[in-house]
């Protein structure tokens, strides 16, 4: 018995084979995280300025922050874990029965597990309930032992202690304003508490788990580390300072720190990179970019609401019995079935042994940019296995960016070898610290067989378009009008992606409304409806089109009325208006649509849009 081999499953597609790095970034970095947030009242009683000119408690920016970090960790995380531990509480909620720490959960959940939307619906109402269920309460006081954040971190080291280190991200996240715990203590009872709480954290350290600091600070009242979490969390010289630089910007951000945590680079697997003759040095691999899809979607019983279980069998064609043995497969070619047994089949995928070997090196102009099947992986070296690959690594980093020049080598999984670019990094610093790390990129090259050429649009050289000098210039002016400053990819988040979850959260959690998205993709109406904008777009266009352009361009679309009439009646109309008196006692919303655009029209401005854009624009046009 024979079936047809399929194609899509013995020569699967990267992206849906396990040993790809989609799959093994998601297996080798599982995050474990517990939030842990001090309660005392200090956290109540200080205020800050937050985005929409009210003021909030420390404690209110915290617990928002975490809100917002656990609906986009559903999206782009599911399958990490998380817990959320108050410390300094009137009640105690632990396994350890330590007083004064409370961790938060729901029914049905473990104390550390997935974020659920019952989680995320309650802890919207953690503030409201906060006092009367759990309550703040300063722990550290004079003429008691009593050592909150000691029983905290041992509260989440204990919760820490599922999973392996080497299989999961396991770190615990303090928020709190206070710098100095052990402020109101003196004496030997201070030395003592101090030091018990440093052993404390670095036991949680000595089993892979990293302590990480967000500290909650004041304009005018500035978070000082060296009291206390500096001998804490190890921090000392460059670390130290760079520390010190960041406590602004991780008050003045709180939601993107706590996203660039959840985000933060995570090897993704260990390399063995050989270079010649038995010389091979050890590499770590990192996701840098990865692309963010919608979950897969569960099928339920109708009945039970439980997940289906998916079962696969192969029935005969002839006699439409189940087959029991493993079927022999065949693959078509010029007419004759080759067959193949599973066996077989395994041993022909197998090509390469996943290995980094390098081949040579060439010259950075010979890298074009489209040379980049998929997203690239950032390499760094790693001394754990194999001692002096940090060595051997500098040194070729160095040479590769003085000479310009990049490595070509061959990798790949047993079924999928790969040729691959290593592209030298150099580190880049700001005065607040390091912005990108020495390393190298893995760009993954295609093979001769990928490339496809492009036809020749235009096989007459003497057909081809030309633009005059006047187009190029007018273009040109128009290419610096439109100017993205300060551009970032960072900037734009997914609107298709954002609205689906936006969906499901106000399903999930019974939301009355659906939460506002904000599309960062749509063109900025404003922006482009500044006077120099149009200037510069109405001339490019006139070089190009000529006086007629308006007039064609509406015969084209059909328009029943000729651009150049609608402009004249605009003018006509837009004398009857007092624009300015409208514009300074915010009349303008009281007239209709076609009434603003007689001024947008007698300006040449953009006539589209809903009215709130139209007004807008005039103001802006006004200096309004």
């Amino acid at each position: 018995m024979s079936m047809d081999l399929d194609p899509d499953e013995v020569f699967r597609d990267d992206e849906d084979d396990p040993e790809n790095e989609f799959f093994k970034e998601r297996d080798a970095t599982k995050e474990l995280l517990v939030y842990l947030v001090d309660a005392s009242p200090k956290m109540f009683s200080t205020t800050c300025p937050t985005d929409d000119e009210k003021t909030a408690t420390h404690f209110q920016v915290a617990i928002n922050s975490i809100a917002q970090s656990l609906r986009t960790q559903i999206i782009n995380r599911s399958y990490d874990e998380v817990s959320i531990c108050f410390f300094n509480t009137r009640e105690k909620k632990n396994l350890q029965d330590l007083s004064g720490v409370y961790v938060f959960n729901v029914p049905e959940r473990e104390d550390l597990d997935r974020p659920t939307a019952r989680l995320i619906k309650e802890f919207d109402q953690i503030e409201e309930r906060f006092e009367k269920e759990i309550g703040s309460k300063y722990r550290i006081v004079p003429g008691s032992r009593e050592n909150s954040l000691y029983n905290a971190l041992w509260v989440a080291q204990a919760l820490l202690r599922k999973g392996s280190a080497k299989t999961a991200d396991k770190r615990i996240l303090l928020l709190t304003n206070e710098d100095d715990p052990f402020g109101n203590l003196k004496g030997v009872i201070k030395v003592d508490m101090m030091r018990t709480t440093m052993q404390r954290a670095k036991d949680a350290q000595d089993l892979g788990i990293t302590i990480e600091l967000l500290p909650l600070s004041r304009p005018d009242d500035e978070f000082n580390v060296s009291l206390f979490y500096a001998d804490l969390l190890g921090l000392e010289g460059d670390d130290l300072a760079q520390f010190k630089a960041l406590i602004g910007e991780r008050f003045e951000d709180l939601n993107d720190q706590l996203r660039k945590r959840m985000f933060k680079k995570r090897r993704v697997r260990r390399l063995r990179f050989a270079i010649f003759n038995g010389l091979s040095i050890e590499l770590n691999t990192y996701a840098l970019i990865r692309p963010t899809n919608p979950g897969t979607i569960t099928w339920l019983d109708s009945m039970t609401n439980l997940p289906l279980k998916a079962e696969r069998s192969f029935i005969c064609a002839d006699t439409a019995a189940i087959i029991q043995e493993p079927p022999k497969r065949f693959q078509s070619y010029k007419n004759e079935n080759v067959m193949f047994s599973v066996d077989e089949l395994s041993e022909v995928k197998r090509v390469s042994t996943g290995h980094l070997r390098l081949l040579g090196f060439k010259p950075l102009s010979c890298l074009k940019d489209y040379h980049n099947l998929k997203p690239a992986t950032f390499v760094f070296p790693s001394d754990k296995e194999v001692v002096g690959s940090t060595c051997l690594f500098v040194a070729l980093h160095r040479s590769m960016l003085r000479l310009k020049r990049f490595a070509v080598a061959f990798y790949g999984n047993s079924s999928h070898p790969q040729l691959v670019a290593l592209v030298a990094q150099d580190e880049i610093m700001t005065p607040s610290g390091q912005v990108e790390p020495p390393g190298m990129h893995l760009i993954y090259l295609p093979y001769s067989d990928d490339i496809r050429h492009v036809e020749e649009l235009h096989t007459d050289p003497n057909s081809v378009p030309h633009a005059t000098d006047d187009q190029i210039k007018k273009a040109s002016a128009l290419v610096k009008r439109i100017d993205l400053k300060d551009f970032s990819v960072c900037q734009f988040a997914n609107p298709a992606l954002q609205r689906h979850y936006a969906v499901l959260q106000a399903l999930a959690l019974d939301e009355d409304e659906m939460p506002e998205i904000k599309d960062e993709t749509l063109p900025d109406e404003e922006g482009m409806a500044r006077p120099g904008i149009v200037k510069a777009l109405e001339e490019f266009k006139l070089s190009v089109y000529g006086e007629n352009y308006e007039e064609e361009d509406s015969n084209i679309e059909g328009k029943a009325e000729p651009t150049r009439k609608r402009k004249a009646n605009a003018i006509k109309e837009y004398g009857n208006y007092d624009w300015s008196d409208l514009a300074d006692n915010g009349k303008l919303k009281d007239l209709t649509v076609v009434e603003l655009k007689y001024y947008l029209g007698a300006h040449n401005l953009p006539v589209t849009g809903k009215k709130e854009a139209l007004i807008s624009r005039i103001l802006t046009h006004m200096g309004k």
